[in-house]
């Protein structure tokens, strides 16, 4: 699964803009967000859509982001 391109990304703008007001995440690139100096977040895309990964402590968790009931599951399991 490849890493999602700036068109992607262009389709995923207002949740990328939500995670931006999260105090805690870092934007070090566009759409790869960091935790202090630690990799935490970034988006693929494939045939099947849009998805996140994202990493607090341990392994990876995919999530679909391709509707809005799956951007708000995003948002809330990235909330303090």
């Amino acid at each position: 699964m490849k890493h999602a391109k700036s068109n992607a990304l262009d389709q995923l703008e207002p949740l990328l803009a939500a995670i931006r007001d999260i105090a805690a995440f870092k934007e070090k690139t566009r759409g790869v967000f960091y935790l202090k100096s630690r990799a935490a977040l970034h988006f693929h895309e494939d045939p099947k859509g849009l998805f996140a990964d994202y990493r607090t402590t341990g392994d990876w968790q995919r999530f679909p982001v391709n509707t809005k009931a799956e951007r708000a599951a995003l948002l809330k399991a990235l909330r303090p």
